[in-house]
């Protein structure tokens, strides 16, 4: 371009600064549009601007099962682990901070925030992310750094799977009401969980959640475990085994097993049918 203006002195200088123009203009609008494109989640997350007092007696040091737990402010709290959710069992009583438990809310227990607190969660398998007001205190189960709401594991997409890893960042004092929501901008192309992959029709793998004598108590278990339990008679001792699955690859029975495990079934074991 600037060849082509080089047999006249004006026309060259025109030229050039109408180029320098153009450039200079064009630059202000890409400024313009990165600065008017706020991150989804920088422009979504709650502004508290009325938090809620920390509420007396939750910043104690306390012992669960032989652990001692220390609570304290964590400004810069940022940790990546195996998140498990709660649901009906404990739907409608009273939470650490003397709120009523609402498994529908997306809430969470957390061993050492402060309460009430807001944190982000992002489940890592599939790029979703909410934002949940901590009212309680746990898991008391190794290698758990988050328990989640029923409604909050249903918004992160690992309800079926039980337990997911996930990042768990502070993000202060909660306002005295609420303060979770959910965070849409998760890539169109989600990865499901690995544990929510379909049992194979022709595995070797089962995980018995429990036995039982009354067929009753089996098959609420069985209910309460979703459409991949079933019932199944002993026929040496007359038990009723609830059993998930099948599965063929033993690694993917396992991650069944730690979801249910995580359902309150702690006695869950891995059997194969080799």
């Amino acid at each position: 371009m600037l060849i082509a203006f080089q047999g006249g002195d004006m026309s060259g200088k025109l030229s050039t600064k109408a180029l320098r123009s153009v450039g200079v203009a064009a630059l202000l609008s890409l400024v313009a549009a990165c600065a008017g494109v706020a991150r989804p989640e920088a422009s979504r997350l709650p502004v508290v601007t009325d938090p809620a007092p920390i509420v007396p007696g939750t910043m104690r040091r306390y012992q669960v099962r032989g652990r001692w737990y220390q609570p304290a402010e964590q400004p810069g709290y940022d940790e990546t682990g195996l998140a498990s959710w709660y649901g009906d069992q404990f739907n409608g009583r009273p939470t650490s901070t003397g709120e009523r438990f609402d498994m529908h809310a997306l809430t969470a227990a957390h061993k050492t925030l402060p309460l009430p607190g807001l944190v982000e969660v992002t489940n890592l398998a599939n790029g979703r992310r909410i934002v949940v007001r901590v009212n309680d205190r746990g898991p008391f189960v190794d290698n758990r750094i988050i328990d989640l709401s029923r409604g909050s594991a249903e918004a992160l997409g690992m309800l079926q799977a039980g337990v997911g890893e996930v990042r768990v960042r502070y993000l202060g004092r909660a306002p005295r009401n609420g303060g979770g929501t959910t965070l849409q901008y998760a890539a169109a192309t989600d990865r499901a969980p690995a544990t929510d992959a379909a049992p194979s029709t022709r595995g070797d793998f089962w995980i018995q959640a429990g036995a039982f004598s009354d067929r009753r108590a089996a098959r609420r278990v069985a209910d309460q475990l979703g459409d991949r339990a079933t019932v199944d008679v002993d026929r040496n001792d007359g038990l009723f085994r609830v059993l998930v699955g099948p599965w063929a690859d033993p690694n993917a029975a396992e991650r069944s097993r730690q979801a249910v495990i995580a359902r309150g079934y702690a006695d869950a074991l891995l059997i194969s049918a080799r």
